[in-house]
């Protein structure tokens, strides 16, 4: 499929990616076909990969490569050859599977083509912009689940989903914070790593020969950088507090036995 070069041409900003675009109407129903030049070079050289490591593998024997997805797709059987399971003869020197061209050409009319259906008010280009967030919304929901661990969570009202969601966008908000500290601070530790930093950095209480002492854990050397990046100073390791003042017992009113009044 090729696209003409009258059509809208679109540079990334993050790069020199051109984007063709091409709006149809069929049954009623808005379609915006997009052509990615990046997309399609890579997807060129990754077919031209498999086809030279599937020609490599027919010249050693053909009868492994069909249960292969990736080869399989590109394998045809050869004519005038006969399976010798079904009484008749075959000579075993010859390739029963060859490359067939014709798939091969097929695939690469489709190189970096995707289509995109919409029933928005929207130009075609801004759709295709739209699009590319959303595919950056979905990352960020994955990254919400598997590394921040905020699955399974089972809701039973409008309200605890609200504040799932708040708390899952309020995660990804300090990550992208703690993300930006640690570029300004030239350091790039793992964010499982940091995490786990990030927990064991804690403030006890504790007595000591009669004195109330507050105490600190030890802070990672990132950890440390981060802090003085953000212009938050941790606490001394150690410091002497007065004790916490007492607190007066609450009052527990009695449970009303009988049945309630009507």
């Amino acid at each position: 499929m090729t696209l003409p070069s009258s059509l809208c041409c679109w540079s990334a900003k993050t790069g020199e990616t051109q984007l063709f675009v091409k709006q149809l109407t069929i049954e009623g129903k808005r379609y915006i076909v997009c052509r990615n030049e990046a997309e399609a070079e890579k997807d060129r050289k990754d077919r031209e990969a498999i086809v030279a490591a599937l020609d490599a593998q027919l010249k050693k024997g053909d009868k492994a490569l069909i249960g292969n997805s990736a080869y399989r797709r590109y394998l045809r059987k050869r004519a005038g050859t006969k399976d010798k399971t079904k009484g008749k003869d075959k000579d075993e020197g010859d390739r029963v599977f060859e490359i067939d061209a014709g798939k091969l050409a097929e695939e690469a009319r489709f190189d970096g083509i995707f289509v995109l259906r919409t029933n928005a008010n929207v130009t075609p280009l801004q759709a295709v912009v739209r699009y590319r967030d959303l595919l950056q919304v979905e990352n960020l929901f994955l990254r919400t689940k598997a590394i921040m661990r905020t699955r399974p969570i089972f809701h039973s009202s409008d309200s605890a989903i609200r504040g799932h969601v708040f708390c899952s966008f309020l995660a990804l908000v300090m990550q992208k914070y703690l993300d930006d500290l640690s570029i300004e601070a030239g350091v790039a530790p793992e964010w499982k790593v940091l995490l786990r930093d990030l927990d064991r950095l804690q403030q006890m209480r504790l007595q000591y020969r009669g004195a109330d002492w507050l105490v600190r854990t030890d802070a990672a050397p990132t950890t440390t950088a981060l802090f003085r990046q953000a212009h938050v100073a941790l606490p001394p390791r150690a410091r002497q507090t007065a004790p916490p003042k007492p607190t007066a017992p609450r009052k527990s009113t009695p449970k009303r036995r009988g049945r309630p009044p009507t």
